[in-house]
Parts: C-alpha cells; sequence; structure tokens
C-alpha cells in the first residue's frame, strides 16, 4: 500500500513538473548538519554527509532525491516530490516547502524511528523554510520532533 501511495504521488508530481511554460531548474544540495533535539544524547550523528539532486518547474512543483548517513550512521535515501511557495509578505527571498515520499535506511532496532516504517522502508513528509539567495538558498527542514537539517543549494538552469 505504501509502494502504490507514494507511485500516486509521484505521478501527480511528475505530471505537474513537466507543465509550466519555463526551463525546469535542477538544484544540488548538501546538507553539513544536523541538530537533534536531545542533545543529551551523543550517541546521535550531527554530520548527515547528505547529497542531493532536486528538480523544480516554474510552478515551483519539486521531485528530488537524497542520500545522507541517518542520526544512527545509517546509509539512507529520500526520494520525494513537493512544492515551494514563495512569501512575499515576509520577502521576495523566503520560501516554506513540503515534500513527501519513500524513506529507505532506519533499519534493525531503529526501523520505529519512522512511521510507517517496515525492514528500513518508510515514508516521510518534510516541511521547511528557506531564502533563496540568486540561485543559491538555505534551509532549515524539519525532522519531525527529532531534529532540524540545514541544507543549502545551488540550482543550474
Amino acid at each position: 500500500m505504501l509502494f502504490l501511495l507514494s507511485a500516486q504521488l509521484f505521478a501527480q508530481v511528475h505530471a505537474d513538473v513537466l507543465r509550466g511554460g519555463e526551463t525546469p531548474t535542477v538544484m544540488v544540495q548538501t546538507g553539513p548538519y544536523v541538530l537533534h533535539w536531545s542533545e543529551s544524547d551523543t550517541t546521535r550523528n550531527s554530520w548527515p554527509a547528505l547529497l542531493g539532486v532536486e528538480w523544480e518547474n516554474s510552478e515551483h512543483w519539486e521531485a528530488g532525491g537524497a542520500m545522507f548517513r541517518n542520526s544512527f550512521f545509517q546509509s539512507s535515501i529520500y526520494l520525494y516530490g513537493g512544492r515551494r511557495w514563495f512569501l512575499p509578505e515576509i520577502s521576495d527571498q523566503f520560501y516554506a516547502k513540503i515534500t513527501g515520499g519513500p524513506l529507505y535506511g532506519y533499519k534493525g532496532e531503529y526501523e520505529k524511528k519512522v512511521p510507517f516504517n517496515y525492514r528500513g522502508l518508510g515514508f516521510a513528509i518534510l516541511p521547511a523554510l528557506g531564502y533563496q539567495f540568486g540561485k543559491a538558498n538555505a534551509q532549515a527542514v524539519f525532522l519531525g520532533t527529532a531534529a532540524i537539517i540545514f541544507t543549502f543549494g545551488y540550482e543550474f538552469d
């Protein structure tokens, strides 16, 4: 069932991404640091070595993927679709974003750290706040009740 929901989400995002009059952009991003809410637990990985690629159309629909080392030092992958909304009431460069999709890598004793996880395959919905300056951006991505990751990206036309 999780696979069917993910497939439907990706089909919808894929259809929407192909619409739009302007050339889509491709963004490469890195996530060098995670701040865990429970700083007293020093066994968590704060340096995820996240590397991601994201494709966005002129209507700000997105599809992407990221590889990283999760909080428990396991290799993980997140594939997603989503959208971002610029918030000109605050600033022309400030935006909110939400992504969702399958997440693989939380296995063994850490399986229950991700909702709807079965043998390492789960589902994530991640909200973010970001700031766009030219072709570069910085984001704070909220990882549920566990942590926040700071990411930096650069867009190519």
